[in-house]
């Protein structure tokens, strides 16, 4: 069973970064799909933030986050991370680490989830 564990979440300022770290444990991590959700205030959908392949040679960003996010796979810490720079008030929400078998954009296709780690970004 596959069990993600996120960390790295909680309070900053607009313009300031913040570095989203998921722990993967229980399956072989570099056959898997990495990716980052994001549930923002008042919503109930999780939107696809950032994704990387299985081997990190394709990666997706939602038009938002190009430019200022980057995702990294680090297969033999078994960790996958999402650098966030230059901060927006609009940021603010819930960030979810995903895991999947096809790369995919959408959070029905997400395999296995971690429990969400809050980012809070004041003005």
């Amino acid at each position: 069973q596959v069990r993600l564990v996120e960390s790295g979440g909680g309070l900053a300022q607009a313009g300031e970064t913040l570095k989203l770290s998921c722990s993967f444990i229980g399956d072989d991590f570099k056959t898997y799909a990495m990716s980052w959700f994001r549930q923002s205030p008042g919503t109930a959908e999780r939107e696809f933030v950032a994704g990387i392949s299985w081997n990190g040679e394709l990666v997706n960003y939602v038009d938002f986050a190009k430019g200022r996010f980057t995702i990294v796979k680090d297969t033999p810490k078994n960790l996958v991370h999402l650098q966030m720079n230059s901060l927006k008030p609009e940021d603010t929400g819930v960030y979810y680490c995903g895991a999947d078998y096809t790369n995919t954009k959408l959070a029905s296709g997400i395999d296995y989830w971690g429990q969400g780690t809050q980012v809070t970004v004041s003005p």
